[in-house]
């Protein structure tokens, strides 16, 4: 991580620094956190961050899959074992630039998806041009190189 950054003007770089004190966190290890979202879409609604700033799925490189993995196997570990969630009922995903409305990566965790309400069910829809799921994303990463 010696490229990575943080950003003064970015709220979950933030976050992610312990620079806003008013996110409690649920998760946290050297390379991410996970924190519940502010206007939850369901439930159970939370984000995982990386602790350096990448500026959306765009930014995203084949290097950056070992990162979704982690990210996403920590967002159902915490729903599953904080929140008591069905595994079964969990959308992972991304919104993708420019229907972001925080520029720094962050995969939505949500469950139940059948208690999401009608606008919710929208604007989290995956295979949209707005939202798709982080599998998606992490099988759309090119192979990395061998080294």
């Amino acid at each position: 991580m010696s490229s990575a950054k943080i950003l003064e003007n970015c709220i979950f770089c933030k976050i992610a620094s312990g620079k806003n004190s008013n996110t409690a966190i649920l998760f946290q290890n050297e390379r991410i956190q996970i924190f519940k979202d502010i206007r939850p879409a369901a439930d159970n609604h939370l984000l995982a961050i990386p602790k350096y700033h990448i500026d959306g799925v765009r930014s995203l490189t084949p290097n950056d899959k070992p990162l979704l993995e982690e990210m996403k196997t920590e967002l159902v570990s915490v729903l599953r074992d904080q929140f008591q969630v069905d595994e079964t009922t969990i959308l992972l995903g991304f919104h993708i630039p420019p229907f972001t409305t925080v520029k720094h990566l962050h995969m939505h965790g949500i469950a139940p998806v059948s208690n999401m309400g009608f606008i919710s069910k929208m604007i989290f829809k995956p295979g949209t041009m707005w939202f798709n799921t982080a599998q998606s994303i992490i099988d759309g990463l090119p192979s990395a190189p061998a080294t």
